[in-house]
């Protein structure tokens, strides 16, 4: 082989893994995304069952106690499910 084949070889290789790389991470996003869509649904639907107030309600009015415990729970469950789903 001459050297410019073997470089061209190389540089075939070499992007085949990159965009290997991509895939994985694009997937690996695309799972995240759902992951976090459908707990975060899921946690603020038994949220609202189990408190006697209707929180949106309450937001609606411009109770910031509400607000403010309404997204920790939002933020706590998406650190849960994002280091959970994240890869090593």
């Amino acid at each position: 082989m001459l050297w410019w084949e073997i470089r061209l070889t190389l540089h075939k290789k070499c992007m085949q893994s990159i965009l290997e790389q991509y895939l994985i991470t694009f997937g690996w996003a695309l799972t995240g995304a759902i992951s976090v869509a459908l707990s975060l649904g899921i946690a603020l639907k038994v949220f609202d069952w189990l408190t006697p107030i209707n929180e949106w309600e309450e937001i609606k009015k411009g109770n910031m106690g509400v607000a403010m415990i309404l997204s920790a729970l939002i933020l706590g469950t998406a650190l849960v499910i994002g280091l959970t789903i994240m890869p090593s």
